[in-house]
């Protein structure tokens, strides 16, 4: 059950969303044109995706060390919708980077069955 404390870190997190563009990165990657399989040279690229994937790390860390109830995040964004257009970016970063660990808090919420 969610607290206050955890409504207090998800209004920060809103408000840091809303300064970084979490808005219009989120629009740009539910755009029908958005490429969800992505041409492996043009990764990295496309200043939205990295928005949106760190935001979700972000909120995926503060969820995996308890700092944020993980069905307040559920109730406020589509995180599995979010992840199922960007994970072939993450994936293909993740294998070119040689990192396993990253993005691993956003796939993890996005592997959340409540």
């Amino acid at each position: 059950m969610a607290t206050y404390e955890d409504a207090t870190v998800l209004m920060q997190l809103l408000q840091w969303g809303a300064t970084s563009g979490l808005e219009d990165a989120l629009r740009r990657v539910f755009d029908p044109e958005f490429a969800v399989s992505p041409d492996p040279d043009a990764v990295g690229g496309d200043p939205a995706i990295g928005v949106a994937l760190t935001f979700f790390e972000t909120a995926g860390a503060l969820v995996k060390h308890g700092v944020l109830d993980i069905d307040l995040l559920y109730d406020t964004y589509w995180i599995a919708g979010v992840w199922s257009r960007v994970s072939n970016y993450a994936l293909a970063i993740r294998a070119r980077s040689g990192e396993p660990r990253l993005y691993e808090n956003f796939e993890a919420l996005a592997r959340y069955s409540g």
